[in-house]
């Protein structure tokens, strides 16, 4: 397995020349220089309304034609014609359950997460609108020593299967917990027991925003219906993309957007309030930049490479977190505290007890410091939050480092450096 240059990696980022040390990556990632210089040379260049015959209004309209290409890749989704931009996840699935509306019936029932409200409010929306059922597939703690040790089982998931099942929305990668679910054999799971309660018609819904910056997407092996990602998660500006397999947009959607474009005539939707054509076009640097990550100019070889370069990173986070020492200081991770490729570098923790010390200080204490950049809060998935046991105040909820491939051990150390500090 490559390895990566975290040299060249860094290269790539005009940010992390200044040596700030931006651990708030499950927020936001870093922009490479070539989706930079794609924007700035669109905007440039072929900065006109798409649709004219003009020399500039048909390069206008190839650079943005592109971009379906990229983000499909990235699915590995079978046609351009299965996915679309919007400006972000949370719009985007918005306006998916809105466009499923007239296929749901009162009495269905839609399984979902404690996760990001972006694949759960719009599904609870929309049962409310419908006479539909919600139902919750709980994380649960997996340390007798932890509470806060929740993760979500697959065999939890299956006894909310019954004959009435429409949807499941879960979430690939938790952006509180940082672990993974495994999406194909969870859904292949679930399938087979919606197949057995005779189900009439199951989709699923996947939020990979969390998942997309560590982990290679694959919508036809997880044999998924939906599918969104942020690219401003994955290096790229502040927009949005959806997958929709081909047999729901035929069968089950009913098209609310209101703008077509086309690529070899035939039309993919971008959402109604989609990103500038701009950020289309700079979308088309993101799977470039992850290519060259590793020889093999190749996803699969370079999120290989990726994974193995964050267990790098979660180590000395996760033995400072856990040690005997911090344990025994009230410090608990929020989620699972194993360092292995279950996980991505995004972690959660909270200090109770005798000596419990708010989230908001802790945090408070790194932004004194001026030099590192991590965030306290529920980060929108406050229902898993505010069903923790024991009790947590929701507004100050978590502290959380999330980190991405090009961060270093070095700063990794400097964060517990300060963290040691601040514990005491």
């Amino acid at each position: 397995m490559a390895s990566l240059d975290i040299d060249e990696v860094r290269a790539c980022f005009p940010s992390l020349k200044s040596g700030y040390i931006y651990a708030d990556n499950a927020g936001g990632s870093q922009t490479a220089q070539g989706v930079i210089d794609r924007i700035v040379d669109y905007l440039t260049n072929t900065n006109v309304q798409l649709g004219a015959d003009y020399f500039v209004g048909m390069l206008s309209n190839q650079r943005v034609n592109e971009g379906p290409f990229t983000v499909a890749e990235l699915f590995n989704a079978a046609s351009i014609d299965d996915v679309g931009f919007g400006p972000s996840s949370t719009m985007i699935l918005e306006n998916i359950a809105r466009a499923l509306e007239n296929d749901i019936q009162p009495g269905d029932e839609f399984i979902i997460t404690y996760e990001h409200e972006a694949n759960n409010g719009p599904w609870k929306r929309l049962a409310e609108r419908r006479n539909a059922v919600v139902k919750y597939w709980k994380p649960m703690p997996v340390s007798a020593e932890n509470p806060y040790s929740v993760a979500y089982k697959i065999e939890e998931l299956l006894p909310l299967v019954s004959s009435r099942t429409r949807l499941a929305a879960i979430t690939a990668c938790s952006n509180i917990l940082g672990s993974l679910i495994p999406v194909e054999e969870a859904v292949k799971a679930l399938r087979q027991r919606a197949k057995e309660q005779g189900a009439r018609k199951v989709e699923v819904s996947v939020d990979c925003v969390s998942y997309a910056p560590h982990r290679k997407m694959d919508v036809r092996q997880w044999d998924i219906d939906y599918c969104v990602f942020s690219l401003y998660k994955v290096y790229g500006a502040h927009n949005a993309a959806a997958y929709v397999r081909s047999a729901a947009l035929q069968t089950s959607l009913t098209s609310i957007a209101h703008h077509f474009l086309k690529v070899d005539d035939k039309p993919y939707k971008l959402q109604p309030g989609g990103p500038g054509y701009e950020l289309v076009y700079g979308a088309t640097a993101v799977v470039p930049y992850l290519k060259s990550l590793t020889p093999e100019d190749d996803l699969a070889a370079s999120y290989n490479a990726i994974a193995k370069h964050e267990q790098n990173l979660l180590a000395p986070l996760l033995g400072f977190l856990t040690d005997a020492r911090q344990f025994d200081r009230g410090v608990r991770i929020v989620g699972t505290s194993e360092i292995n490729l279950s996980r991505v570098p995004t972690v959660s923790f909270v200090v109770v007890g005798q000596n419990a010390i708010k989230s908001k200080d802790i945090v408070g204490a790194f932004d004194k410091k001026g030099e590192i950049g991590i965030r306290y809060g529920h980060f929108y998935a406050y229902s898993l939050i505010d069903n923790l046991r024991p009790k947590l105040d929701v507004n100050d909820g978590v502290v959380r480092i999330s980190l991405v491939h090009y961060n270093t051990v070095e700063e990794v150390e400097k964060i517990v450096n300060v963290l040691r500090e601040v514990l005491g």
